[in-house]
């Protein structure tokens, strides 16, 4: 029964830490959409902008619209 009890504590402990970093992925993906958008309205090219970023310009394309999804 320890094993078992170890196990459950260790699946909810991961559990919390998967819901963390799914909380920091997204707003670090909110970020990234209102830089690369801020960017394309200051005239920066998406090609300049997806190289930046680390993204295709398709990529950024889909990055940005998302938002207007959303």
């Amino acid at each position: 029964m320890k094993k078992a009890t170890a196990a459950i504590k260790g699946i909810r402990r991961a559990a919390k830490a998967r819901d963390r970093a799914d909380a920091a992925r997204h707003k670090a993906i909110e970020e990234l959409r209102r830089y690369c958008k801020e960017a394309q309205e200051a005239g920066v090219p998406i090609t300049q902008i997806a190289f930046e970023a680390g993204l295709s310009r398709q990529g950024v394309y889909d990055l940005l619209a998302e938002r207007r999804a959303s």
